[in-house]
């Protein structure tokens, strides 16, 4: 396995988020510097935080979001405030978590000499990334060609341009990176040590099974409405506890919305003007054409079996004939016209082979996409290449040396393929290429062109028989006329001008909103750089007007997908310790608790034995719990850990715990009736020891672990985030 799959699969979060930056700073892809940042505000200051002292340039770190959200892109996310957020967010991780390794490396000594840096680019454990790269491969082999990649890489750092190389340190630091995170947390594995005493103690407290019989109240006898928890009470018991009560910066408002979705009228008005387009869409000789004209991209020229088809009204569609229309029926957020231009009966998979003579290719110093040759050269070279073949020559060496297609070499492999592309499914391929394997008969050979180029293909073998239909779309989507936009946006702005604060905002609600059955919505815990508010959407803007104002301050109408929305900031919250109003719902209870136990208690008075405890509640019954366990509950006695420990206790054995215990869901008095020890039932010291061991290491290296050692090295550290003075 690679390096990046081992690390990936150690160090889940942190190197994913390393991963994405290496995918994407990669060694010969040129990208722009992102000197500007288009929309996103600014400042004076060129650092977009600091980590211990430790200044984060902001050019470097809103590069490096630009590189993460690129590389989700590629992944397949959809571009959106919420994308650029969580690339934002990502980062900024990553750059505390670098920043605080990097101290932690500075102190240890640790770093990378340059034959282990050799080892990690071209030894045998090359990056999968790097191995991938077609300009590495040998051609004759199909296979990752180290000393080829060593001479090009080395070539581009001396004469390449200021971005390639660039690139190339970037990404060099990258896997640096990884290898010293590698290091660093196996240096810490590797020190964990299980005792053999501790697991002796262990199995043999675990071996221990208590008898105790008890007499119990539970805290809900007494009403809540009878224990009053004032203010000061709640703020004592946060100044004890301040590290259980942190808060981060965050505020809360108070908003309503008004839709600017589109009304029933806009919707009709969209199904008329696609009926007025139906007599063009049925008369055109040019279909790709009057597509195109109508802002439709994606029409596919192509058979597509009927069980790959997934759309809206299929089964209806499929029963017009050749050359109908039918619709508009409506499909998501569009009307659709669909027309049926054909029907056949095909394969449903097809395996075939074949050779492209390509018009373009990729520069593999540019990454730009250049022209490789014209039309008619490639015409010329497929024909050439069909003629060699009829005559007899060698369908794989021909491949091999001429094809430009990459799927000659199996993408995880890198071996050679010879040209084969085996289970294809209707749809998968060009409209050309899908229609010659799919329409032809096994054994069929010809040239086809397509957008890539000039393709010599030979149909293998194909599977299934089924349906396949050429369907064309002409869709518009529904959307909000100005008139309706409007309508939204005054009555929007109508009402923030009637409010003045959180008062007049709530008062206005009642008399104007809420008879129309309007919704008050209430957000909370926004953060300073956040983009998403949780019922509205994603609005970096909004959230930055939100920050921009004082509290009871109303915030102007703005649109946030089909809605203005008009919001009051209720809450400010800074950074630091909760007081006692945010705090209560947490710590009210604990308190009241606290107070019925003393209570309970003192009605119990002095404990002398459960049957004169039993009577002081109120003749409550005696009750036995048998099979007590250390490391178990018991069906009985859940979260009641206090009561566990005094049952174990060897000052207890066969007595009557002289003092009530005040236990998670009520007050205790009990007796321990017998303590006894069963067989050890896993008495294999050294394979537990290593069971410890291994479950111990992968604690180190997992986030949500107690044991992970960023956790603290984060909480100890001195984090400043401005990232709000910048975007």
């Amino acid at each position: 396995m690679s390096i990046i799959q081992d690390i990936r699969d150690k160090y889940a979060r942190v190197a994913v988020i390393m991963i994405a930056l290496a995918l994407i700073g990669f060694i010969l892809t040129d990208y722009v510097k992102g000197k500007n940042r288009g929309g996103f505000g600014g400042g004076g200051s060129n650092t977009v935080g600091t980590v211990n002292g430790k200044k984060i340039s902001f050019d470097e770190f809103d590069n490096k979001v630009k590189q993460t959200i690129a590389n989700m892109k590629q992944q397949g996310y959809p571009e959106s405030p919420s994308l650029s957020q969580q690339a934002n967010d990502q980062t900024w991780n990553q750059e505390i978590i670098q920043l605080l390794l990097n101290e932690q490396f500075g102190k240890l000594g640790m770093r990378i000499g340059k034959k282990e840096l050799g080892d990690i680019l071209y030894g045998p454990n090359a990056p999968e990334d790097l191995k991938k790269q077609p300009q590495f491969i040998d051609e004759a082999t199909g296979q990752f060609n180290p000393v080829k990649a060593k001479q090009q890489i080395d070539q581009t750092l001396k004469k390449g341009t200021p971005e390639q190389k660039d690139n190339i340190n970037t990404y060099i630091n990258q896997l640096e990176v990884l290898r010293m995170q590698d290091k660093f947390f196996s240096l810490l594995a590797n020190s964990i040590n299980y005792p053999k005493w501790f697991v002796e103690k262990q199995n043999a407290d675990n071996s221990l099974m208590a008898k105790i019989s008890m007499v119990r109240e539970v805290y809900s006898s007494i009403p809540d409405s009878t224990i009053k928890i004032d203010d000061k009470e709640i703020a004592d018991y946060i100044s004890k506890h301040k590290d259980d009560y942190k808060q981060e910066e965050s505020r809360s408002i108070s908003y309503v919305t008004f839709s600017a979705a589109p009304s029933k009228a806009d919707s009709m008005d969209v199904w008329n003007k696609l009926l007025l387009l139906k007599p063009a869409f049925d008369s055109t000789k040019d279909l790709a054409q009057y597509l195109a004209s109508e802002g439709v991209s994606n029409f596919y020229d192509g058979y597509i079996n009927g069980k790959k088809i997934q759309i809206a009204a299929k089964d209806s569609i499929f029963k017009i004939p050749v050359g109908s229309i039918y619709g508009p029926y409506l499909d998501g957020g569009n009307y659709v016209l669909a027309k049926m231009l054909g029907v056949k009966r095909m394969p449903d998979t097809v395996k075939a082979r074949h050779i492209l003579i390509a018009f373009d290719k990729k520069d593999p110093k540019t990454g730009q996409v250049i022209e490789q040759r014209d039309s008619t050269t490639a015409k010329k070279l497929i024909d050439s290449i069909q003629g060699l073949i009829r005559g007899g020559a060698n369908f794989d060496t021909l491949c091999l040396a001429l094809s430009d297609d990459q799927g000659k070499y199996d993408q995880t492999t890198k071996k050679y393929t010879g040209g084969i592309y085996d289970n294809v499914s209707t749809g998968q391929m060009v409209a050309p290429f899908n229609d010659f394997i799919f329409g032809n008969p096994v054994g069929y050979k010809g040239v086809v062109k397509t957008e890539f180029g000039y393709h010599y293909i030979e149909v293998l073998s194909q599977k299934g028989d089924d349906l396949a239909y050429k369907v064309a779309y002409l869709q518009k989507e529904i959307v909000a006329s100005q008139q309706t936009n409007d309508s939204a946006q005054g009555e929007a702005f109508k009402f923030a001008g009637d409010c003045h604060d959180e008062e007049s905002f709530d008062a206005n609600y009642e008399k104007q909103l809420k008879p129309r059955k309007i919704i008050k919505g209430i957000a909370t815990e926004i953060p300073p750089t956040g983009a998403e508010v949780r019922g509205l959407g994603a609005s970096r803007s909004f959230v930055r007007n939100i920050y921009a104002a004082k509290k009871g301050e109303i915030i102007k109408p703005e649109q946030i997908d089909n809605n203005y929305v008009v919001a009051v900031v209720t809450d400010i919250y800074k950074e630091g310790t909760k007081d006692a109003i945010r705090a209560r719902p947490e710590v009210e209870p604990l308190l009241r608790n606290k107070k019925k136990g003393e209570m309970l208690k003192q009605k119990i008075g002095k404990v002398s034995t459960l049957e004169a405890a039993a009577t002081a509640l109120g003749d409550k019954k005696i009750e036995t719990v048998d099979s007590l366990r250390m490391n178990a509950q018991s069906p009985i006695l859940r979260n009641e850990p206090k009561v566990t420990g005094a049952a174990f206790n060897p000052a207890n054995k066969g007595k009557v715990v002289p003092e009530a215990i005040e236990g998670g869901s009520g007050v205790f008095v009990i007796r321990v009736d017998s303590v006894s020890a069963t067989a050890v039932t896993n008495g294999d010291i050294a394979e537990q020891r290593k069971g410890l061991y291994q479950q111990a290491k992968q604690n180190v290296s997992n986030p949500q672990s107690p044991s992970y050692p960023l956790t603290p090295l984060r909480e100890a550290a001195t984090i400043k985030d401005k990232r709000v003075d910048k975007y």
